[in-house]
């Protein structure tokens, strides 16, 4: 089979030429020895997408690529051998190539995530998906080079959650929780910042008449 009996589904931007491009695919090649399940580790993979699925079909004749992609929520930035690059977050705190996103889905972004690495996908996910239930809104997620979280609230300006992962969620309730009770106390023009770092022991800084 040569490139052009690629046939794509479920993405406008993916290409023949991306599937050659991006995989270990040579052509012309026998479809028979295509090994389907390396392919759909290596588009998943090189392209953040959510799930794919490959299968060779006699006819019509090639190769059917079935592709579900992610939704972006944020936009993200993040180092890569030294170099700023940007894109997008999904809700399962995955990094999307700004290439590999449809304009169409980028309209409702109001969330900014600077500093993303692979080892911050949980965390990430967590505070995200928290947004369904809790009441405060997130505008602003920091991973620090050394991995040191602030969040940003619309209302409660900036939160030092710092180093540990496994707090996120303790962290999150707490966040909530002020949020309700300043809300009630008409109290957000006084604040400055708040640390969370050690959840037993929150400190509220208020700015100075």
């Amino acid at each position: 089979m040569n490139i052009q009996d690629i046939r794509i589904s479920g993405s406008k931007l993916l290409t023949q030429n991306d599937v050659a491009n991006i995989s270990t695919l040579k052509f012309p090649t026998r479809l028979i020895f295509i090994q389907t399940n390396l392919l759909e580790k290596e588009l998943r993979q090189n392209l953040s997408l959510k799930n794919v699925s490959v299968s060779r079909q006699i006819f019509p004749f090639g190769l059917k690529v079935q592709v579900k992609t992610r939704t972006p929520i944020a936009y993200g930035e993040r180092i890569l051998n030294g170099e700023k690059i940007s894109g997008f977050i999904d809700k399962d705190g995955i990094f999307i190539n700004k290439q590999n996103v449809e304009e169409i889905e980028l309209s409702r972004l109001n969330i900014q995530i600077f500093g993303w690495k692979e080892r911050f996908k949980k965390t990430l996910s967590e505070i995200l998906n928290a947004r369904d239930n809790y009441e405060f809104e997130i505008v602003k997620i920091t991973f620090s080079p050394n991995g040191f979280l602030t969040l940003e609230e619309k209302n409660l300006k900036k939160i030092f959650l710092g180093f540990n992962p496994n707090l996120i969620n303790y962290q999150l309730q707490i966040i909530n929780a002020l949020k309700i009770q300043f809300e009630k106390n008409n109290f957000y023009e006084k604040i400055d910042s708040i640390d969370i770092t050690d959840p037993s022991k929150p400190k509220i800084k208020v700015f100075k008449p």
